[in-house]
C-alpha cells in the first residue's frame, strides 16, 4: 500500500511542478495546493501506514499510532488553506488592476494609468 501512496505522491509532485511552471496565475495557485497535498502525503507515509488501537498507552495495547504525524498534518492543512487564500486575493487584485492573469504582463506595473489604479 506504501508503494501506491508514493506514487501518488510523485504524481501530484509532477502535476504541481509543472502548474507553478506555467504563465496563468490561476495554475499557480492550483500547483501550490497540489504541491501541499502531496507534502501531506509523504508525511503521512512517513508516519507509516499500519493498522493500530488509539495512542493511549496502557498494559493491554503495544501498537498504537504514532498521533505526530496527524498533528503535523493538521497544522499543514491549516497554513495551507491561509497560502491558497492569500494567492486568490493576490490574483483577484492582480486581475482588477491588469485585466489578465498572466505573469510575464506583471513587469509593466510601472506604466498602468493612474485613472485604472484606483478604479472599482
Amino acid at each position: 500500500m506504501e508503494f501506491y501512496m508514493i506514487i501518488l505522491c510523485g504524481i501530484l509532485v509532477g502535476f504541481g511542478v509543472y502548474l507553478m511552471l506555467s504563465k496563468s496565475m490561476i495554475r499557480i495557485i492550483i500547483g501550490v495546493g497540489l504541491f501541499g497535498h502531496a507534502a501531506n502525503l509523504i508525511i503521512l507515509i512517513s508516519g507509516g501506514l499500519g493498522d493500530g488501537a488509539i495512542p493511549i498507552i496502557s498494559e493491554l495495547g503495544k501498537n498504537y499510532v504514532d498521533p505526530i504525524p496527524a498533528a503535523l498534518i493538521l497544522t499543514a492543512i491549516v497554513i495551507g488553506f491561509a497560502v491558497t487564500c492569500l494567492l486568490i486575493s493576490i490574483y483577484i487584485a492582480n486581475y482588477k488592476l491588469k485585466g489578465s492573469d498572466n505573469v510575464i504582463e506583471l513587469e509593466d506595473v510601472e506604466n498602468i494609468k493612474e485613472e485604472t489604479r484606483y478604479a472599482k
